[in-house]
């Protein structure tokens, strides 16, 4: 498995963080649905049922999470987005850590959301990724992945007026629904919703929940 991906979005990420969570940080106060996925997300768990935010940014996500009595961990590839989402988040936990090899022991966790962090995993690596998912959740344990839908990558040069290499893969949900399957993921629930008329989305975004057989 290459680690050029990983290079990449680590210091694509660090160089535009500060940027990123002044323009997108409270992108989910105005997206009812997107909030609603999560929200129902975590009332399949228990109060007080551990998760980690797979590739978390600034904490959107953990906040809405943390605020369901979920007592979730935040962890992303990248130190600068660590430390936004501590200054915007001072109240929770977040860690720097790859998707690739998470540093959780084998049935550690109830739940995990990848929410549209997944996007920066290449086509050949997934399987692995939502292997170590697996590996990490209890029996019965739960996954949610939000994601682009599309055939076509899309590669960003230049973010906030920084030189970036990031590649946002865009995939079809019944293609990631049977790669969880593969990896022991089961399907439970999915959506897809139209782009938002906001001039930042460009494509339909897809919502997979799945159970840990």
């Amino acid at each position: 498995m290459t680690e050029n991906f990983l290079r990449d979005t680590r210091d694509g990420y660090d160089l535009t963080a500060a940027s990123y969570a002044d323009h997108f940080h409270g992108h989910l106060d105005d997206r009812p649905l997107d909030t609603a996925m999560l929200t129902g997300f975590a009332g399949l768990l228990t109060p007080g049922a551990t998760i980690a935010d797979i590739g978390c940014g600034t904490g959107a996500a953990t906040r809405i999470l943390a605020d369901r009595g979920l007592n979730v961990v935040g962890i992303d590839l990248s130190a600068n987005m660590i430390a936004e989402a501590r200054r915007l988040n001072p109240q929770l936990s977040f860690r720097i850590g790859s998707m690739t090899q998470l540093d959780f022991a084998d049935d550690e966790l109830d739940a995990v959301c990848a929410w549209y962090s997944v996007i920066h995993i290449p086509d050949e690596a997934l399987p692995h990724v939502l292997s170590e998912f697996r590996r990490v959740l209890r029996p019965g344990g739960w996954a949610m992945l939000a994601f682009q839908v599309g055939d076509r990558p899309r590669m960003f040069k230049e973010m906030f007026g920084e030189q970036v290499a990031l590649t946002f893969y865009r995939r079809q949900p019944d293609a990631v629904a049977h790669l969880l399957e593969q990896a022991g993921l089961e399907p439970y629930a999915g959506t897809v919703r139209a782009p938002n008329d906001d001039g930042f989305e460009s494509t339909p975004h897809a919502y997979l929940i799945a159970r840990k057989v």
